[in-house]
């Protein structure tokens, strides 16, 4: 991956407070459905509408704090079949969140990412709705792009 890319998608990751930082060999993997970047030859970002964002296993390595949603316990294995998150399974979420952002899905137990989705309504008010769908998942625990590796 040439410098300029590198930098630009450890800019973009870093911008949600991750606990963890990008070290080691970056490297971009072009599929049919999405652009891959990989470090040390596993997927830990994505190109969603040309934004870098975290993988599943991005986001349980690299650790953001800003962009969660937090789903009960009962939500998890829905998520982990590819479910979009309805909002009666939410128990928190970042209230910076707006509509169309890009989110990582959590468990509420263990705090362990399910999900790479697309925010459907702000932050604020996933919390507050009982009904309808908040996030739309567009790669989840357990797809193709989860058993991808170089």
């Amino acid at each position: 991956m040439k410098a300029d890319a590198a930098r630009s998608v450890v800019t973009a990751l870093s911008a949600y407070d991750t606990e963890s930082t990008l070290e080691g060999r970056l490297e971009v993997l072009e599929t049919p459905e999405r652009t891959l970047i990989l470090l040390n030859g596993v997927p830990v970002a994505l190109c969603i509408n040309n934004t870098p964002f975290f993988t599943v296993r991005g986001a349980a390595e690299l650790k953001p704090r800003r962009h969660l949603v937090t789903v009960d316990m009962g939500a998890v294995r829905f998520i982990r079949n590819g479910a979009d998150v309805m909002s009666p399974g939410i128990v928190d979420a970042d209230a910076s969140i707006a509509p169309d952002d890009l989110v990582v899905v959590v468990d509420e137990r263990h705090k362990k990412p399910l999900g790479i989705g697309t925010a459907l309504i702000a932050g604020a008010e996933m919390i507050r709705a009982r009904k309808g769908k908040a996030v739309q998942i567009v790669h989840h625990v357990g797809d193709k792009i989860w058993y991808v590796s170089s």
